[in-house]
């Protein structure tokens, strides 16, 4: 209409123009007449059909994985021959361009938190052309309000590639779902940190103690490298009693798991203390599909009970899940394990603007079944699953609230978290038997009393430098941990005969971090960060020549660029530095237990580490990524049997290489497989005692689920952890583990599922791990005798469940 009208108007004033010619004087040769002549040119042209611009309307809406609107995302629509504009989408997440000339152009969507989507080639025509689209969170989202299907992977997307960008900055970020989680055999709540590619959990003492953890290279002990997180309450325990790092996940609920996002290396900001060989965070859902009854009953004395609903309450909803469970193990000495668990939290939001106070709470007690020396086994005294000592065990709590709060515009993000934190563990083991006392023998007890308190908060802002799109993100966090006790008591029968060390432990601890992130060119894309820490230490010990005050700080540069995509494929390189933090009790000391005078360690422990990898979506339905990885530690953790814990040793290097695959031919099916290879060494150890023990070298990961298949659901896995070499000079080596375990389920009736696992299907006799070190029995010599101590993987293990809806 607008060309049209146009047109009359011109021609209305080419003919007023010629009416005022013909009655001019000379009107042949007067400008007027070239005048108008030329404007009536410029009105056929104008109005000619060929040259006509039809306005059109592009219109939408923006979600999320879950369906759930998303306001405040940023729309942008380019051509090559016209300027860009922008638009914010709605409440509702609607957006809507008017009046856009028809045209060829490309629409982007972004927004923080998220991965940026682009549309390529869209076709604008005269009338309305709808363009919905859905956004996958990026792999370090800060995520509030999650519910169990927050979370994808890009094979189960229907277009991966356009959702590639700003979707990770390396190639071993990832995030597992709650999809996943559903259709997997799970022994031990830990094990939901095994679909972590390279990551192997495993036991060497009674179930209720905190899990044995390796990945690229390290026996982490129960943690010393791997930084976790859990609801947005931190699990590792720095100046533990029983190692640095010491994080006990058995208050985890699998059923409550929205997703794991998980990062490996010290590339990351935002990651501060432990997060050397990697980091989790796990997500807690705050709303379930329905409220659920899980109850379980199994061998060897299992059983479990688990109710969990999500009611409306006012804005918001309350999560209440209650879990009960008893295991007592194939051991001689069952292991009674006896576990109440709890979780409360009520929130309200959506993905960007959200608010949720959660409480959790943990009661653990158990006897406990040490990993045996072989030759006890050989000989007859005991059996695989047998004890040395009948009286070791356990008990602990925990007990913490959490609030987070989150805000956010079109252009930025704020996300505070805080928490406090009550736990008790007195563990109670015996490693050696009757190699330090030969008439009580060597039991301890380690006991860790503490409060920990702390507040995260990070800011995140996108804007334009020089028309390129730009992130900020900067935050600041701080944990202070005030153990009342940690101590180490000689005990037999759990009766305590001598107090080897007690102390108070105040450690305090605070980062500061600031990233830039800048899209130079649709193919690449680079970020560069800077974090600083500090800590503190004040140490009340009850000898008071180890009594003291230290503290200690660091800079730590990180960076990164991410090169493509091309046809759905990305390069990644990576490179930073990080640290692990020492036992505080070690930076004041000067004499050990027998009064020795001894060196004190180093407070924070350099990491330095370096990566390239590549991502691709090239091939339908499939995630595929391979990273090539080098880290280097000023001070390696290493295993003291004597002691049973960790203790400071030189300084190592390790590099690997991860291959990892998640493939999704069919809805309902998918089939996944991950290699990781690593080698660990002393850095400038002789040749001859160069090998760090207990690295773990091959792990081997690879499974078929279903899901919902004609009513039926399940996996097979396979579980493979390489021999690793025991002692420094390679001499003993451990054998390897294999296992293959098996879920089934079948939908029943529509609210009803009953479910079967099967734990070593072959009933392979191999170990949960070993350990070479020294130990006596009754009647050996005073020296003890090296050997390799294990701890054997259960047998074939059968459990059935029943997963009622309402």
């Amino acid at each position: 209409m607008a060309l049209r009208s146009r047109s009359i108007w011109f021609i209305g004033l080419l003919a007023l123009g010629d009416k005022n010619a013909k009655t001019a004087k000379s009107a042949k040769k007067t400008p007027h007449r070239i005048f108008f002549a030329a404007l009536a040119a410029l009105a056929f042209f104008v109005a000619s059909p060929s040259s006509a611009q039809p306005a059109g309307r592009i219109t939408g809406r923006v979600t999320d994985e879950t369906g759930g609107a998303l306001p405040g995302v940023t729309v942008e629509l380019r051509s090559a021959s016209r300027s860009p504009i922008e638009t914010i989408t709605s409440a509702g997440g609607d957006y809507a361009f008017e009046n856009v000339q028809a045209g060829t152009y490309q629409l982007s969507f972004t927004v923080i938190n998220f991965a940026s989507l682009t549309r390529r080639d869209v076709r604008v025509e005269s009338g309305a052309l709808r363009v919905d689209a859905v956004l996958h969170l990026s792999l370090n989202a800060e995520v509030t309000v999650t519910g169990k299907r927050t979370f994808a992977n890009l094979a189960d997307v229907e277009n991966p590639a356009e959702n590639l960008v700003g979707v990770a900055q390396s190639a071993s970020q990832g995030a597992i779902t709650a999809r996943q989680l559903d259709v997997r055999p799970i022994m031990r709540q830990g094990e939901v940190l095994e679909t972590v590619p390279g990551v192997i959990i495993t036991q060497h003492s009674g179930e209720g103690k905190a899990n044995q953890y390796f990945l690229r290279g390290f026996n982490l002990d129960h943690g010393s490298d791997f930084a976790m997180t859990v609801a947005g309450t931190p699990v590792n325990m720095p100046t533990h009693a029983h190692s640095q790092g010491y994080s006990d996940i058995n208050f985890l609920i699998p059923e409550l798991v929205a997703g794991v996002q998980y990062s490996k290396g010290p590339y990351f900001a935002d990651q501060g203390d432990f997060a050397t060989a990697g980091a989790s965070n796990i997500n807690y859902a705050t709303t379930l599909d329905r409220p659920i009854a899980h109850l379980e009953k199994g061998t060897y004395g299992f059983g479990r009970a688990l109710f969990a609903a999500s009611p409306k309450l006012g804005p918001g909803h309350v999560l209440a899940a209650f879990e009960s469970s008893a295991n007592s193990g194939p051991w001689t000495v069952p292991d009674s394990y006896l576990k109440l668990n709890g979780v409360l939290r009520y929130s309200q939001g959506n993905a960007v603007n959200g608010f949720s106070l959660t409480a959790m709470g943990y009661h653990g007690k158990w006897n406990a079944s040490e990993a045996v020396p072989l030759r006890a086994v050989d000989a007859g005294l005991i059996d695989r699953f047998g004890s040395i000592d009948s009286t070791d065990g356990g008990h602990t709590y925990r007990y913490s609230l959490g609030v987070d709060w989150q805000r956010g515009s079109p252009l930025s993000l704020t996300k505070v978290t805080a928490y406090g934190l009550a736990y008790d563990l007195g563990l109670i083991s015996n490693f050696t038997f009757f190699l330090d006392d030969p008439v009580h023998g060597d039991q301890k007890e380690q006991s860790d009393h503490r409060f920990v308190s702390g507040v995260k908060v990070a800011h995140r802002r996108l804007t334009k430098w020089a028309g390129r799109s730009v992130q900020n993100t900067a935050g600041a966090q701080i944990r202070n941990d005030d153990i009342s006790n940690v101590a180490l008591y000689a005990t037999e029968k759990r009766v305590r005969v001598e107090t080897l060390s007690e102390a108070s432990v105040l450690v305090t601890s605070a980062g500061v971090y600031a990233q830039n992130e800048i899209e130079w060119t649709r193919w690449l894309r680079t970020n560069a960060g800077l974090r600083g820490d500090v800590s503190r230490y004040h140490v009340n010990a009850l000898e008071t020549f180890n009594s003291g005050t230290t503290s200690a700080g660091l800079v730590s540069p990180k960076g990164g660029a991410t090169i493509g995509p091309w046809k759905g494929t990305e390069v990644y390189v990576n490179a930073g530095t990080g640290f692990h933090s020492n036992d505080a009790r070690g930076t004041t000391i000067t004499r050990d237990v027998d009064g020795n005078p001894v060196d004190r360690v180093t407070p924070l422990v350099r990491a330095k580490g370096a990566e390239v990898g590549v991502r691709t979506v090239a091939i339908p339905h499939l995630q595929s990524t391979v990273s090539l990885w080098t880290l280097r530690l000023a001070s390696e953790l290493v295993y003291n049997g004597d002691a049973g814990a960790t203790e400071p040793g030189p300084a190592s290097e390790r590099h690997g290489v991860e291959w990892a695959n998640y493939y999704s031919p069919r809805r309902w099916l998918v089939l996944d497989g991950d290699i990781s290879w690593s080698r660990a060494y002393f850095a400038g150890a002789a040749a001859a005692n160069r090998y760090v023990p207990e690295a773990v070298g091959t792990v081997v990961s690879a499974g078929a689920s279903v899901d919902t298949f004609h009513r039926t659901f399940g996996s097979l896995r396979l579980r493979y952890f390489g021999p690793r070499t025991l002692v420094d000079d390679g001499s003993v080596q451990s054998k390897a583990t294999k296992l293959v375990n098996l879920e089934g389920g079948y939908q029943m009736k529509k609210n009803v599922r009953a479910v079967f696992e099967v734990f070593n299907l072959f009933d392979d006799a191999v170990s949960d791990i070993d350990y070479y070190f020294a130990s006596r029995l009754p009647g050996e010599p005073p020296g003890g005798v090296n050997d390799i101590h294990s701890h054997p993987a259960v047998p074939r293990t059968l459990r059935l469940g029943l997963i009622l809806s309402f």
